[in-house]
């Protein structure tokens, strides 16, 4: 069983999550693959000390890429999964702050 630091493996930051940021107050993360919604809320919520409204769990696909030379396919990347973390009006995450 993964414990309490072990389900947050880092936070991903892209054009879409810090839109989400910035309107939504929801954060995104990658998560531990035996994640559960309430784990990944109790996590947050201990390690950041804020309050979690909501988290949406999905299960991210491996992506199919093609070599240069001989264009087979190989699964380069592997699947993962993340969530979105929605806090409550006011609380903020410090990590995500710098980006902007």
């Amino acid at each position: 069983m993964t414990t309490l630091y072990d389900v947050l493996r880092r936070p991903l930051i892209t054009e879409k999550s810090n839109y989400l940021n910035g309107e939504l107050h929801q954060y995104v993360f990658e998560v531990a693959n035996d994640a559960t919604k309430s784990m990944v809320k109790d996590a947050v919520e201990t390690l950041f000390d804020v309050s979690v409204t909501r988290v949406n769990v999905i299960n991210v696909p491996a992506k199919r890429t093609r070599r240069a030379r001989s264009r087979q396919l190989k699964i380069r990347r592997s699947g993962y999964k993340k969530a979105l973390v929605t806090l409550a009006p006011g609380d903020t995450i410090d990590v995500f702050e710098g980006v902007k």
